[in-house]
């Protein structure tokens, strides 16, 4: 296991080289969603073989630190930020699902000369409402996690998954359910007061915005009303999962990454 120190906060992440031994292309960094840790990306990360590619759990997730919420965008922004100081890496692809596709628009202002390209997935520049954020929070401080649990698996998996993949599909149930409770309501505080539609208009670097057809907590139009704002981007849909395609279809969510760098002369 690899730990950092970066802002005050012990940071967990896994620095895997290029099997390829191509060091000239940029670093492609993995950014997990709320209530996950970066395991979701396993499979996603052994189909792109030709990157260094940098995951990480985010603070107040996985075994990273947990200081009290509440959080901001920019903080998690900051510990990526400190991350990639500390590897020495300023050359980067930001590949972020759901809250890390805010993350990947925090960074790309506080870092535009890093950040090559960006894969927006499964995320927005605004993801719901303050009153949708007040009502969750409120739910897990008098409830913990698992009371609101099965709302959140429905929309992060399809039905077939959950039907068809039973033993994982209670794996990811448990990763989410045992998410450190002051991490997980710091991180929906982030979520809440971010918005990043002028950092989304401003953006020059190209962009795919992706997103499983069956996601229920940031669905298609969601997300294609952030590519909307983004004029050099792209916009798929993966016919099947719901909020999590690098889970449900990693070979198809591997294949539209290594397309996108490839049109863009990034891999």
């Amino acid at each position: 296991m690899q730990f950092a120190r970066c802002n005050s906060q012990t940071i967990h992440f896994s620095d895997r080289p290029t099997v390829s031994g191509n060091s000239t292309l940029p670093a492609i960094v993995l950014i997990n969603s709320l209530g996950t840790d970066f395991r979701i990306w396993d499979d996603v990360a052994a189909l792109l073989p030709d990157h260094r590619i940098i995951r990480y759990d985010k603070r107040g997730h996985g075994l990273s630190d947990c200081p009290p919420a509440p959080y901001s965008i920019e903080d998690h922004a900051g510990d990526l930020e400190a991350l990639l100081r500390e590897l020495g890496i300023s050359d980067v692809v930001l590949v972020g699902l759901s809250v890390g596709g805010l993350i990947s628009l925090a960074l790309s202002a506080r870092r535009p000369e890093w950040v090559r390209a960006i894969v927006m997935m499964d995320t927005a520049h605004k993801i719901g409402t303050a009153e949708m954020w007040a009502t969750r929070i409120e739910a897990i401080e008098n409830g913990g996690i698992a009371s609101i649990s099965d709302a959140i698996l429905e929309r992060w998996f399809s039905t077939d998954y959950r039907a068809g993949e039973p033993v994982s599909f209670a794996a990811y149930s448990n990763m989410l359910i045992r998410s450190p409770q002051e991490g997980y309501l710091g991180t929906c505080m982030a979520i809440r007061d971010a918005d990043y539609t002028d950092v989304a208009k401003s953006l020059s670097v190209p962009v795919l915005c992706m997103v499983g057809s069956n996601d229920g907590s940031t669905p298609p139009d969601l997300v294609r009303s952030c590519h909307e704002l983004v004029a050099n981007s792209r916009f798929e849909i993966v016919d099947g999962p719901g909020h999590l395609p690098c889970i449900e279809k990693p070979q198809e969510t591997a294949d539209l990454i290594k397309k996108f760098l490839k049109q863009n002369n990034l891999g």
